[in-house]
């Protein structure tokens, strides 16, 4: 995995049994990008299976026959929006793709993406895709190029939402203060494009995202003091809110 990633993620995996290798993090057309060496890792052991998530299009069909029909049951089939970040792009693809077909194409889908994500502006400048640059704090979101999972259907995209960190790491405090939800950064973000999407269709619509982590494997970054300083973050947490920043 990228040494990016949070040490909280890295200690659950290990805790789960798992043997963790954090390498650079580098761009997906690098041999040593991390999908390039789990790929050569897998091939170097016995009885090994390298599921290669990004590309690996069984995660896209899983949404169209299980998440997506999910949530048209559950909304009764009243969906007027979804939105949600993509990393394989397996759930946003599979979930557009069946919305789309569920409601003869009424329900509006969004990509909702990350700062240092190329999606977005991809989406933006109808199919340009740029150099990646720049960073997040969000993890397992946010792409550099577009996956087998995210291709087929990302033409049936009504639009893109650039979402900054400072939205959603106050999102991140809102949402355990007002709804009593403990959620990590990527969620947040979802959080964040979905009001942005309930703004911009008005008053009486249904908006559907995903809540897809908890903080508590980000915790020791995202209630720090010293770490949201170090991310020029500190100033986006609203007074009322600093109560919940525990750690130095």
């Amino acid at each position: 995995m990228p040494n990016t990633q949070s040490q909280g993620k890295v200690d659950l995996l290990r805790l789960l049994g798992a043997e963790v290798y954090p390498v650079p993090a580098v761009a997906f057309d690098n041999p040593q990008n991390y999908n390039h060496q789990a790929r050569r890792h897998a091939e170097s052991l016995d009885n090994a299976v390298w599921t290669n998530q990004f590309d690996n299009t069984a995660n896209r069909q899983a949404h169209i026959e299980m998440t997506g029909p999910e949530i048209w049951a559950q909304a009764g089939g009243q969906v007027d929006a979804f939105t949600c970040a993509t990393g394989t792009g397996g759930t946003l693809a599979g979930i557009t793709r069946y919305l789309k077909t569920a409601s003869d194409g009424r329900v509006k889908c969004f990509l909702a993406d990350p700062p240092g994500s190329v999606l977005h502006s991809y989406i933006q400048s109808g199919g340009n895709l740029t150099e990646r640059s720049g960073s997040s704090i969000t993890e397992g979101i946010g792409q550099g190029r577009v996956t087998d999972n995210l291709q087929p259907d990302i033409d049936l995209l009504d639009g893109s939402l650039n979402i900054s960190d400072e939205k959603s790491i106050e999102m991140v405090y809102r949402c355990l203060d007002e709804e009593g939800l403990y959620l990590g950064a990527s969620s947040a973000l979802n959080v964040v494009a979905a009001k942005e999407v309930a703004e911009k269709l008005g008053k009486g619509k249904t908006i559907v995202t995903i809540l897809c982590d908890g903080a508590y494997r980000y915790a020791d970054r995202l209630f720090s003091n010293t770490w949201l300083q170090s991310k020029g973050l500190r100033t986006a947490i609203p007074k009322h809110l600093e109560k919940y920043i525990v750690l130095p």
